[in-house]
């Protein structure tokens, strides 16, 4: 069964929490990005970020790290209530056995994140190590983007090298993700599914949400 996560970083923060309450029937996850102005221009989001949601609601909270040195903000982000954290292969110089480690050792699951350039071979001798895969189908650090449809045969690639496998991994489409090109993604073999504008730019956010989730999970 797939999942939804509604990324809240095309929400208004000015009504984050009420924003996050209206779309929660759907939304099984809230991705939250987090972004250092180094490792992507744009900065964005932090522990006082998650702190400060997190009380509004129960659902998941999964942090995309858009940064460098991922791991030196894995305790505070665990404290502050993020439940996996997601971090950048190209950002550990494609180690990441280290920060799989201390992120688990914080209390949080753990995934990793490819941008489009990686090859997704790259991830697959660490898959039976973390909870999730994300594969970025634009350039990381901006909401708003068009979905590139290179990633529609990386992800059936990953889907194959985990199926082989045997393994249950959340394997995640992020990036330019709408109604119109959901379910291409699900049907290459994601069952994760981040949306960003597509939910909290809509006419309708609810209605958005609800129809994301349906796809996501098959409908």
């Amino acid at each position: 069964m797939g999942r939804l996560a509604a990324s809240i970083l095309a929400a208004d923060f000015g009504r984050l929490a009420d924003q996050m309450k209206m779309v929660e029937p759907y939304a099984e996850v809230f991705h939250i990005d987090i972004m250092d102005g180094h490792f992507v221009p744009p900065i964005a989001l932090g522990g006082v970020v998650v702190a400060s949601v997190r009380p509004t609601t129960q659902r998941t909270f999964h942090g995309h790290l858009m940064v460098e040195g991922p791991d030196r903000q894995f305790e505070e982000l665990a404290q502050a209530g993020l439940d996996i954290v997601s971090f950048h292969m190209e950002a550990v110089d494609f180690d990441p056995e280290p920060a799989i480690r201390k992120a688990r050792g914080a209390g949080m699951g753990v995934g990793l994140t490819l941008n489009m350039e990686t090859p997704v071979e790259a991830v697959f001798p660490f898959l039976d190590q973390v909870d999730d895969v994300m594969l970025m189908s634009i350039r990381p650090g901006w909401s708003g983007q068009v979905l590139s449809e290179e990633v529609f045969p990386r992800v059936e690639a990953l889907r194959a090298e985990i199926d082989r496998r045997g393994l249950e991994l959340g394997l995640e489409v992020d990036g330019g993700v709408k109604v119109d090109n959901a379910r291409r993604c699900v049907d290459a073999g994601a069952n994760v599914l981040i949306a960003a504008s597509a939910i909290f730019q809509a006419e309708d956010p609810v209605k958005a949400a609800q129809k994301l989730a349906e796809i996501a999970r098959g409908g």
